[in-house]
């Protein structure tokens, strides 16, 4: 926008602008108060060429909003333009279940192997747990690097720990 403020017609600029408004009224029929102040600029540089169908677009819009896990509602809409990758934008601190059900099955051969618990907390504990292979649903999905402390909800910060371990660790 600084290169148009010497020019004498604010046509290039007022067509941009409208071309922004424009897209993003196409692409999200809701609007919600958290799109004020975002970089449509940017956004509309990076993702206008893809086509969305605002059907789509509104009912993600909507389950995301209704979602207690989504900390930053302001990412709802980047992560959508974006497909859905970048689970950060919406501060997501949950693992999907395909990475919690790799982490069981690497962490239960590795302890099989090792006659000791599935439980990395359990295996160096003194407890009657120690050798203790748990079930998966006994079990919980853990940051390594805890997500407060910015550890991503990513395969290689997952560990599972039985339930008693995960909640005792905390914010660690």
């Amino acid at each position: 926008m600084s290169s148009h403020r010497t020019k004498d017609s604010i046509n290039e600029l007022k067509t941009y602008f409208n071309s922004v408004i424009d897209w993003v009224s196409s692409v999200f029929r809701d609007v919600e108060k958290e799109m004020q102040g975002l970089e449509w600029g940017r956004l509309y540089e990076q993702y206008h060429s893809k086509s969305y169908d605002p059907a789509k677009v509104s009912a993600e819009v909507k389950l995301l909003y209704g979602d207690p896990y989504v900390n930053n509602r302001r990412g709802v809409f980047e992560y959508i333009l974006g497909g859905l990758q970048d689970s950060k934008l919406i501060d997501l601190r949950v693992f999907d279940e395909a990475t919690k059900k790799s982490a069981y099955a690497k962490q239960t051969a590795a302890a099989e192997a090792k006659n000791s618990s599935n439980c990395p907390l359990c295996a160096i504990g003194h407890a009657a747990n120690k050798s203790k292979i748990w079930k998966f649903n006994e079990m919980d999905a853990d940051h390594v690097s805890a997500w407060s402390k910015g550890g991503g909800s990513l395969a290689k910060n997952c560990q599972m720990l039985c339930a008693t371990h995960n909640r005792a660790k905390g914010n660690r």
